[in-house]
């Protein structure tokens, strides 16, 4: 990998920089990171390709490796650390309540904020504190393609803004909504890091009491959003889109929930990712009439 040699604290500083490779992931070790170099652009060295990884699944939320599921063995951790050094390596054992709070366990270095690139957003957090949907990508950036601008959006499960910021870069007029304090914080500050200021209407507090207007598309990325349809449907019109997320197929529920509400749907189910055994998170595209 041809590489540029830069200090580690200066790295996110410099990722925009043309002649910076962002097909492929900055090498950090000792305060010093290497970054990947385009073609045709001056580089320091040329560092020897990895071998291909096939240990253990982790993903890496900035310089965090994170893990979910069963603990790893030392072989197991040994072997991520010995793949993506990472400054830690943390296990999401589950995350609780209607906040999304994260049950952790530092298994490796340390842990904190970090600020992640991806798909071309920033995303301020701290991975032990906040949820980051690191598996929500390829949905992150669908969500992205469907708005059109000047659309009204609700995003009722903000976070830290995973949907939000995309959707306003896009060109929505988006209106963000989270009950957790800390990832509120959070997510104005993603706002602010992303140059979505103008776009995005920021509140803290219950979704289903903070919905005013009617919106275009309503953004429902919790899987217990289900309960909250009813308060949803009351700020749509017919042409309106939901997208509801869920574990397992929730067609008939949602079906049912916007027939009491006088409408019609046309419903496109889609799986998201594997959740658990025989278990999938999905999302319903709901149109209404």
């Amino acid at each position: 990998m041809r590489a540029r040699k830069v200090p580690a604290d200066a790295l996110a500083g410099c990722m925009d920089a043309e002649w910076v490779d962002r097909t492929r992931r900055p090498y950090v070790r000792d305060g010093t990171a290497w970054v990947p170099v385009r073609e045709g652009y001056f580089a320091d060295t040329d560092l020897p390709e990895r071998e291909t990884y096939r240990g253990r699944g982790y993903h890496l939320v900035g310089d965090i490796a994170v893990l979910h599921g069963d603990a790893p063995t030392d072989e197991e951790l040994a072997a991520i650390v010995g793949q993506c050094r990472p400054r830690g390596v943390i296990r999401v054992r589950d995350f609780g309540g209607a906040m999304r709070i994260p049950d952790v366990e530092i298994l490796y270095g340390t842990a904190g904020e970090v600020r992640h690139r991806e798909q071309g957003y920033t995303f301020v957090l701290d991975p032990t504190r906040v949820m980051f949907a690191q598996g929500n990508r390829t949905e992150k950036a669908r969500i992205a393609a469907l708005v059109r601008p000047g659309e009204q959006v609700a995003d009722m499960f903000a976070g830290i803004g995973y949907f939000s910021i995309p959707a306003a870069r896009s060109g929505a007029r988006v209106h963000a909504m989270e009950i957790n304090p800390i990832a509120f914080e959070y997510l104005k500050r993603n706002i602010t890091a992303n140059h979505v200021r103008g776009r995005v209407t920021a509140e803290v507090g219950d979704c289903r009491g903070l919905l005013s207007g009617v919106y275009d598309r309503v953004l429902m990325g919790h899987f217990d959003a289900q309960s909250t349809l009813a308060d949803a449907l009351a700020h749509v019109r017919s042409g309106s889109v939901l997208h509801v997320h869920s574990i397992g197929d929730a067609e008939d529920a949602i079906r049912e929930r916007v027939a009491e509400a006088g409408f019609a749907a046309a419903i496109t189910s889609r799986r998201v990712k594997k959740y658990g055994p025989h278990a999938w998170h999905m999302v319903q595209d709901v149109t209404v009439s």
